[in-house]
C-alpha cells in the first residue's frame, strides 16, 4: 500500500513538473533574425547583429529568445534563413533583412507561413501598399517618402531648381527615385538626370559624367552603407560644385570613414538617434537614444554605435510592445494563432517610443513614423552636425 501511494505521488509530481515545463515553454517567444553581416551591406548588418546582444529579453514573465543568421546580402539566402528558423526554432516573429530585396523575400515567406516580418530596410515598398503579402510586413526605418520630403524642404530653402539622381540599380534605388520625384511635385524643382549602379560596382565614372553634363544644382545619391562613397568621391574628383544630398542609408560611421573629405558638406535626413546628444531635451527619442548608444558603446567600444543597429533596437521595442496583447489573446507562442495575434498587436501600437522616432501603427500604416523620426544634418569635419536651419 505504501509503495502504491509513493508511486501515485511520484506520478503526480512528474505530471506537475511536466505541466510547469510546458507552461514555461509557452511563455517563451522566439524571434528569428536574418541580417547582412557580410556582403555589400555588411557595414549596416554587423551593427544590427551586434545589437541583438543588448536588447531586452524579458517582458514581464515572458522570455524572448533571438536566433540570428547571416544572409550575406543575398535575397535567396535570407529566404533560406527564414525557412530554417521557422522549421527548427518555430519562430513567432521574423526580423530582417538589412536591405530591401532581402526584406521583400522575407515578406513573401511571412505571408505564406503566417509569420509577421519586421524589416530593417528603408524603402516604403516593403510595407506599401498594405495588401496581399504585405499585411504581414512591418518596418522600423523611416519610409523614404518621409525623408524625401525633408530633402525637398532644404532644396527650396537653397533655391535649387535642377536635380540629378544616382542610386542603386535595385529596389532601394528605384524606390527612392520614385519617392523623390513625388516629393518634388509642385515645387518647381526638376529631376534632369537619372543614373544607377550595382552595389558591388567599383566604378561609376560614366554615370557621374552624364550627371554633371546635365548641369544640375544638386545631386541626390540613393544608396545605403559604404557603397554611397563611390559616387560621392567621383563627383568631387570630377569637379562637381553643387549641393550633394544622401539618403538616411548613408548615416553610418563606416560611410564617413570610407568617404573621407569627399563627404564634406553632404546634407542628409537621418533618424534622431544619429545626433541624439545634439538634440533638445524635449525630443521624445533623446533619452532612449542616449541609453541605447551607451549600451552599444559599452559592449562594442567607444564610438562604435551605428544608426542601423538602432533599427534593430527599435524592432525589439515593437516586439516587446506587441507581446502583452498577443499573450492576453490566450494563444500560445509557437503556434499559428499566436503569430496572428502578434501581427494584429503590431498593427495597433500607439505612441511607442523608439530611438529613431515614435511609432503609431494602424491597418493602413505598418511603419507608423511621423516628422518626429527625422532631422536634417550636415557632414562637417568628418562628423554629423545637426542644424535646425537645414530643415
Amino acid at each position: 500500500m505504501k509503495s502504491l501511494k509513493l508511486t501515485k505521488l511520484s506520478v503526480l509530481v512528474s505530471s506537475l513538473l511536466a505541466a510547469g515545463s510546458i507552461m514555461a515553454q509557452t511563455q517563451t517567444v522566439n524571434v528569428g533574425v536574418s541580417v547582412s553581416a557580410t556582403g555589400p551591406a555588411a557595414s549596416l548588418g554587423i551593427h544590427e547583429r551586434n545589437t541583438v546582444d543588448i536588447v531586452p529579453t524579458k517582458v514581464g514573465d515572458v522570455e524572448i529568445k533571438y536566433f540570428v543568421l547571416d544572409d550575406a546580402t543575398d535575397t535567396a539566402q535570407a529566404v533560406r534563413n527564414m525557412r530554417k528558423l521557422i522549421s527548427e526554432q518555430r519562430i513567432d516573429v521574423m526580423v530582417g533583412s538589412t536591405v530591401t530585396p532581402g526584406s521583400l523575400g522575407l515578406v513573401d515567406v511571412g505571408a505564406e507561413m503566417k509569420v509577421p516580418v519586421i524589416s530593417l530596410a528603408g524603402n516604403a515598398v516593403v510595407v506599401e501598399p498594405q495588401e496581399g503579402a504585405k499585411v504581414w510586413a512591418f518596418k522600423t526605418p523611416q519610409n523614404d517618402a518621409l525623408m524625401a520630403t525633408a530633402i525637398r524642404h532644404n532644396m527650396e530653402k537653397q533655391g535649387i531648381k535642377k536635380v540629378g539622381y544616382i542610386g542603386f540599380a535595385d529596389a532601394y534605388g528605384t524606390s527612392w527615385l520614385s519617392e523623390l520625384e513625388k516629393a518634388l511635385e509642385g515645387s518647381g524643382i526638376e529631376v534632369v538626370a537619372r543614373e544607377s549602379f550595382a552595389r558591388s560596382d567599383t566604378s561609376v565614372t560614366g554615370q557621374v559624367m552624364k550627371l554633371i553634363a546635365a548641369r544640375p544644382d544638386a545631386i541626390v545619391i540613393g544608396t545605403a552603407g559604404t557603397p554611397g562613397a563611390l559616387p560621392q568621391t567621383e563627383l568631387i574628383q570630377r569637379g562637381f560644385k553643387g549641393v550633394t544630398y544622401h539618403t538616411h542609408g548613408s548615416a553610418n560611421n563606416d560611410f564617413l570613414r570610407v568617404c573621407g573629405r569627399a563627404c564634406e558638406g553632404v546634407i542628409l535626413p537621418v533618424g534622431p538617434v544619429v545626433v541624439a546628444d545634439q538634440l533638445d531635451h524635449s525630443h521624445p527619442s533623446k533619452v532612449g537614444a542616449l541609453e541605447y548608444i551607451k549600451l552599444y558603446d559599452d559592449k562594442f567600444g567607444e564610438g562604435t554605435f551605428n544608426s542601423f543597429g538602432a533599427h534593430m533596437w527599435d524592432a525589439s521595442v515593437l516586439i516587446n510592445a506587441a507581446i502583452p496583447a498577443a499573450i492576453e489573446s490566450g494563444e500560445q507562442p509557437g503556434t499559428e494563432g499566436f503569430r496572428v495575434a502578434m501581427r494584429d498587436s503590431l498593427e495597433n501600437l500607439q505612441e511607442v517610443l523608439g530611438v529613431h522616432g515614435v511609432f503609431n501603427t494602424s491597418k493602413e500604416n505598418h511603419n507608423g513614423m511621423d516628422e518626429r523620426a527625422r532631422v536634417v544634418i550636415k557632414i562637417e569635419n568628418g562628423k554629423w552636425v545637426y542644424d535646425p536651419e537645414l530643415e
